[in-house]
């Protein structure tokens, strides 16, 4: 069964979860065309695994604070995101994704035909 996503013109409330964070899935909020954005949920200790795709990719914390690695050119490179920052990155880039402190982040991701 595929996700509902929201329709053209349609507010998306990506407000901070607060509370509700905790039970709240990582979610595909749309996508349209080129482009796929989704809420990820990343409690404390809990990462994804490295991982890349075709199009470029921003991250964007929305609350919490989240460990971005990048590997390029066999090294790894660690950025910490907090409420409020923006990470973007070339496509095809090997990058794993950890939680800090409970954290959501929006994902955006231009997808390639």
């Amino acid at each position: 069964m595929a996700l509902p996503h929201a329709a053209p013109a349609q507010p998306i409330d990506v407000a901070p979860l607060g509370a509700a964070l905790a039970t709240t899935p990582t979610s595909a909020l749309f996508k349209a065309g080129g482009l796929e954005v989704m809420r990820l949920v990343l409690p404390a200790g809990k990462s994804l695994p490295p991982h890349k795709v075709d199009g470029e990719i921003t991250l964007h914390c929305i609350e919490g604070e989240l460990e971005l690695t990048v590997q390029r050119d066999g090294a790894e490179q660690r950025q910490r995101l907090q409420a409020g920052q923006l990470c973007y990155l070339e496509g095809g880039v090997v990058h794993a994704v950890s939680g800090v402190i409970d954290a959501s982040a929006l994902v955006t991701i231009v997808l390639r035909r």
